[in-house]
Parts: structure tokens; C-alpha cells; sequence
């Protein structure tokens, strides 16, 4: 799909057209969402530019991601998506600027284009240009990922609170399987998180760099080296989360062990108390001939009383010891 944002009025245009279009002039920002290859033709024509193919994109160098051809320059980030379910995934994203033009290359749908698309509809500067619309969605892909950061502390913490504080909780709630894939959705969750911002944080060094050659003002330089500091503390975050993480996986399966222990202790203990008892009626199970206690008015009393002392001493002397 191929939508065009031109600036009209006080606001940002957006207009969908196929291959068969041309772009407008006043084009500020061209977004290619999953494009054919006829509308990858269309914008190379239009622009003199080379659209990267989605291969390209996801390519991991650095000299792949950020470089400069043609007079227009590349720059590719990972996105994250479906941030807000349990199921995050990745993608690459290109951001191209050429001619004051952004020309952005996607094939998913991260929540900052919708975000900054509807801003933009909304009101937007007279002297709006693709570089200010780059900031903006540079910017919404950084507060983003600090909004998914600090939702994945909050379901870190209350799992932290379930595991080593609430005496007997996970019995009456969630089982130690659902606990230990909540571990894991949420390790997973904070890695992509955290991959996402080393590659803003890549592709913002870069710009930075680049600031010079492309003279940009001094405010939007201020602002740059503004979300790299935002990039850099919500990377260390994204860290701590990650080792706070594994800190909780560690207790969790030490917690796993300890019931295991538990249990295992239940069967011993129980094994010893049921050992005398069944040694006594054993010896009373012999077809001996002479055995004196046969011959006794109250002998099938006393052995069931003999039975019962040498199944309760060693459970009293087991809570006596605190063994149980």
C-alpha cells in the first residue's frame, strides 16, 4: 500500500493511492506499507531514489542500515509490534530522507505511525518537513518503548511480590508452570524492547553525525542528542528489567525445588512411620509353630496396640526434631 502525506492547510493529508498514481510536489512523507513492486518502481521513478527490498532491510550491519546513496540517506531501525499483547514480534523499519522528503518502507504495523499519522491529521506546523516528521516518529517510537518498559516493571514486580512474599498464593492462584511462562513472556517482552532501542540508539548516533551535512538547526540537533540520552536510560532500565528477570526465574525454580523437597520429605517421613508397624505384622504373619503370643487371650490387642505406638513415637519424634 502506498500513502502519500501532503501538507495542506494546517494539517498533514494523508491520500491512498495504487501503482497507477503519481506523487504529488508537495509530498512530505511517502509511506510504503507492505509494497508491490510496481509501487516500489513508482516512488524510485518519482524520486530518484533505490527503495531497499524487505531482504535488505533485515540485513544486521551496520553499513546496511545506515548509509547514503544517491543523495538520499538510509536508515533502518526494529520496530517492536503487537507490543500490547503477548505475543511482541519485531520489524524492520527504513526511513529515507530525500529532497526534505521522509519515505518510510514497513511490512507490520507499529503503533507510533498511527500515533504521529493521527497527530499529524490533527494539526501540524506551516514549515513541516520530512525531517520533522522523522523527529516526531522518532519520538513516539521512544516514548513507546517507554510505556511498554514500564508495564513490563509493574507485571515484574507483582510476579516478584507472588513468588517471595504471599505465603501459600501461588497455590490458591496461578500454578508454578503458568508462573514460570509469565517469567518467560515477559524476558522475552524486555529483550525485544531493549533490541529495539540499541537500534534507535544506532540510527540516532548516526543522524547526529550527520547533522552537519545535512544542516540541520540547532534545535533539532538539541533534540537529538535529547532522545539519546531518553535511548540511553531506557536501555540501562531495559537492562535492570532483564537482570531482575533472571534474578525471578533463579527463585522461581529454587521455590520449585523446595516444594519438590517438600514432598519428597512427606514420602519419606511417611515411610518410616508406616516401617515398624509393618515389620511388627510381619513377624505376626509367620506360620511358626511356636510362638508364644499365639497363644494369648488379649495378643491380637497388644499387637495392635504395639503397632499403633511404633507408627505415632517416630511422627512425634520427627515434629520434635521440626523435621516436619
Amino acid at each position: 500500500m502506498l500513502s502519500v502525506n501532503a501538507f495542506r492547510g494546517s494539517t498533514l493529508e494523508r491520500t491512498t493511492f495504487g501503482a497507477d498514481g503519481e506523487v504529488p510536489d508537495r509530498a512530505v512523507w511517502i509511506d510504503l506499507h507492505s509494497p508491490t513492486l510496481a509501487e516500489d518502481k513508482l516512488v524510485e521513478r518519482a524520486l530518484g531514489i533505490a527503495v531497499p527490498t524487505r531482504e535488505e532491510m533485515q540485513e544486521i550491519e551496520v553499513t546496511s542500515r545506515l548509509y547514503v546513496e544517491g543523495g538520499a540517506r538510509y536508515m533502518t531501525a526494529t520496530l517492536m509490534c503487537n507490543s500490547d499483547t503477548e505475543v511482541p514480534r519485531t520489524t524492520a523499519v527504513t526511513f529515507i530522507l530525500s529532497g526534505h522528503r521522509l519515505i518510510t518502507v514497513r511490512y507490520d504495523e507499529p503503533k507510533p505511525f498511527a500515533i504521529v499519522g493521527a497527530k499529524l491529521a490533527r494539526l501540524c506546523p506551516a514549515s513541516i518537513t520530512g525531517e520533522t516528521v522523522l523527529m516526531d516518529l522518532l519520538d513516539a517510537v521512544i516514548d513507546r518503548a517507554a510505556d511498554i518498559l514500564e508495564r513490563i516493571g509493574t507485571d515484574v514486580d507483582a510476579i516478584s511480590h507472588e513468588i517471595l512474599e504471599s505465603e501459600g498464593s501461588m497455590s490458591r492462584g496461578h500454578s508454578f508452570k503458568e508462573i514460570l511462562k509469565s517469567i518467560g513472556r515477559r524476558g522475552d517482552h524486555t529483550s525485544k524492547a531493549r533490541e529495539s532501542l540499541v537500534s534507535i540508539g544506532r540510527l540516532l548516533l548516526y543522524l547526529a553525525a550527520e547533522a552537519d551535512t545535512m544542516k540541520w538547526a540547532k534545535d533539532q540537533r538539541a533534540a537529538i542528542k535529547g532522545m539519546q540520552r531518553d535511548v540511553q536510560s531506557l536501555s540501562d532500565h531495559a537492562t535492570y528489567l532483564s537482570q531482575k528477570i533472571s534474578f525471578l526465574l533463579d527463585a522461581m525454580l529454587g521455590v520449585v525445588s523446595l516444594e519438590q523437597n517438600n514432598i519428597i520429605k512427606i514420602f519419606s517421613v511417611a515411610a518410616v512411620v508406616f516401617m515398624p508397624p509393618t515389620l511388627i505384622a510381619s513377624i505376626y504373619g509367620m506360620n511358626f509353630k511356636h510362638m508364644p503370643e499365639l497363644d494369648w487371650d488379649f495378643a491380637y490387642p497388644a499387637a495392635l496396640v504395639v503397632m499403633l505406638l511404633a507408627a505415632v513415637l517416630p511422627y512425634f519424634f520427627f515434629k520434635w526434631m521440626k523435621w516436619l
